[in-house]
């Protein structure tokens, strides 16, 4: 049963070969010829590719450091847009005459995007570098350039030239980029000059016009205002000692008044009176006093001993001219003889004068004085008073002066460094890219692989030709053997079948269609390889819609 099963299969396979053998032999043939056509006369792609390796700046990072940052693919990215301008394209075109069919085809902007789109920038590892050592701390990465074309001998010096332009192109970059940020800091840096010169011009207007109210100054105000308070207290005493002086030399100067309009004495009197008491002895032994008194509290620089120490002196030399002048003194015994007596005024008492009007000057001079120190002491109070409410409007002031300041270094600094990283730019010192593998011309095209399209043509031709025979075998309704009428109309079985009785007429009506269809297949062979050898020769921009393109 399943021998038989096989055997029907196999025979109507057979049959509809033998009926339908043209149907699938003449599509299997014009398609497989046109697409091995096609696959013959398409252009070859070639492709060439550069390494260029980043080096790292020469110059050390810890002495100068660059201020062109970025990664590696994000800086490519930037040099690309300068690369593949309009104008470097253009350039590029015309210096190697790229694409001369296109160029007849295409419009001017369709062929710079096509160019454009035939050039690739791929960063790498270093451990995929074949000339890169990995471990090495110069190397800062690399990337391939790579460009493809239709004409072999055109796509290394292209991909070359690529190289290096992008080595000029990141050396100008890095040079503008540096630049700039000079620039950009110098801006900066002099905007934040202009203000902290605003600032100190204020802080300085603000300590002029409270001189003395400063925080700074409180150390030095109280110390002053307790100097004055000292000296306060010294005039205090001085002018209670003054007037203490004062009063008793005018009691003196009273008592020797009283002494000079007294009676004289008798005549038989042996012995005489004694003599008054001198008025700047005493006034010498109360300076001496006070002299002692403040030696014990104060120094011999303080000036109120100074002083004091010149007042006895005076008094001393005083002393010692009047004794010089003074009379001889009389006899014991007075003269009884009487007679009449003119007044001599007593140098005792002018001296006791002198005494009182010099001290009434001082007493002048330390009133004065006095009023001086309460002015003064006043001044200085209101200063200390004054200075919390001066001490929260310079630290305001003081705050934004600070923080400008902090600024105007940071800046100074980074304009410093900025200018170190320009000129390391500007003597090529930093990073730059050095070709590691150039461009050498490819020995085969990366594009087609024409074996893979025989392969898909003819899977694709067979494939057409199996179909067509299906679907002919599918909307044929017409009976080919015996077994198909009677499996449609009866069950009965037949006695026999009349075979087909074929005429000469049949025979030439036949091999006329034969001859017409062969001429017909052959006549559509020769079209469609025409057609596609027209239409596939030469044809890049097929060749780029069949094929994987850069993007």
């Amino acid at each position: 049963m399943g021998d038989s099963s096989r055997s029907l299969g196999l025979n109507s396979i057979l049959a509809a070969w033998h009926r339908r053998k043209w149907v699938a032999i003449i599509p299997f043939s014009v398609v497989l010829a046109g697409t091995a056509t096609f696959t013959a006369v398409m252009p070859n792609t070639y492709q060439a590719t550069a390494t260029v390796l980043v080096v790292d700046q020469q110059v050390p990072v810890d002495f100068v450091r660059s201020t062109v940052t970025g990664a590696l693919d994000m800086r490519l990215q930037t040099i690309s847009q300068d690369i593949l301008s309009r104008s470097r394209v253009e350039e590029l075109i015309n210096r190697f005459g790229l694409y001369p069919n296109a160029r007849r085809q295409l419009s001017r902007d369709a062929l710079l995007e096509r160019v454009r789109r035939d050039i690739e920038v791929k960063p790498k590892r270093l451990d995929q570098v074949g000339g890169a050592n990995p471990g090495s701390a110069a190397n800062a990465g690399a990337f391939t350039i790579s460009y493809q074309g239709a004409d072999r001998t055109t796509v290394a010096p292209v991909t070359n030239a690529l190289a290096s332009y992008y080595i000029e192109a990141n050396i100008k970059v890095r040079e503008r980029q540096a630049q700039g940020t000079a620039q950009f800091l110098k801006a900066q840096l002099e905007s934040v000059r202009d203000r902290l010169a605003e600032q100190e011009r204020r802080v300085s207007d603000f300590k002029r016009s409270h001189l003395g109210e400063l925080p700074q100054q409180m150390e030095a105000n109280l110390s002053t205002l307790e100097r004055l308070n000292t000296q306060f207290r010294l005039n205090t005493d001085k002018q209670i000692l003054t007037r203490e002086q004062r009063q008793e030399l005018a009691r003196l100067l009273d008592s020797m008044a009283v002494l000079a309009v007294a009676p004289t004495q008798p005549a038989t009197s042996v012995q005489a009176a004694p003599p008054p008491p001198d008025a700047a002895t005493v006034r010498l032994d109360k300076l001496r006093q006070d002299l002692a008194d403040l030696r014990l509290r104060f120094s011999d620089k303080y000036p109120d001993v100074i002083r004091l120490k010149g007042t006895i002196a005076l008094l001393e030399r005083q002393a010692a001219e009047a004794k010089k002048e003074r009379p001889p003194v009389a006899p014991a015994l007075a003269d009884t003889r009487p007679g009449p007596s003119t007044p001599t005024p007593d140098p005792y008492v002018v001296q006791t004068q002198q005494a009182l009007i010099q001290l009434d000057s001082e007493i002048r001079a330390l009133k004065e004085e006095e009023g001086n120190l309460r002015a003064t002491m006043g001044m200085y109070q209101a200063r200390v008073e004054n200075i919390p409410r001066r001490d929260l409007e310079f630290q305001t002031l003081s705050r934004d002066y600070d923080t400008t300041k902090d600024l105007y270094r940071t800046l100074l600094k980074r304009y410093e460094e900025a200018q170190l990283a320009e000129s390391l730019e500007q003597r090529q010192k930093g990073e730059q890219f050095r070709i590691l593998e150039h461009a050498i011309p490819p020995s085969a095209p990366i594009a087609p692989n024409r074996l893979r399209l025989l392969l898909v043509d003819v899977v694709l031709s067979l494939g057409l030709a199996v179909g067509l025979v299906v679907l002919t075998e599918q909307l044929d309704s017409s009976f080919h053997t015996m077994d198909d009428l009677r499996a449609a109309f009866t069950t009965f079985p037949t006695v026999g079948s009349i075979p087909r009785i074929v005429t000469a007429a049949d025979l030439r009506r036949r091999r006329r269609r034969t001859q017409f269809a062969a001429a017909a297949a052959v006549f559509s062979l020769i079209v469609v390889v025409s057609a596609v050898y027209f239409v596939a020769s030469g044809n890049e921009q097929l060749l780029r819609l069949l094929t994987p393109s850069h993007s």
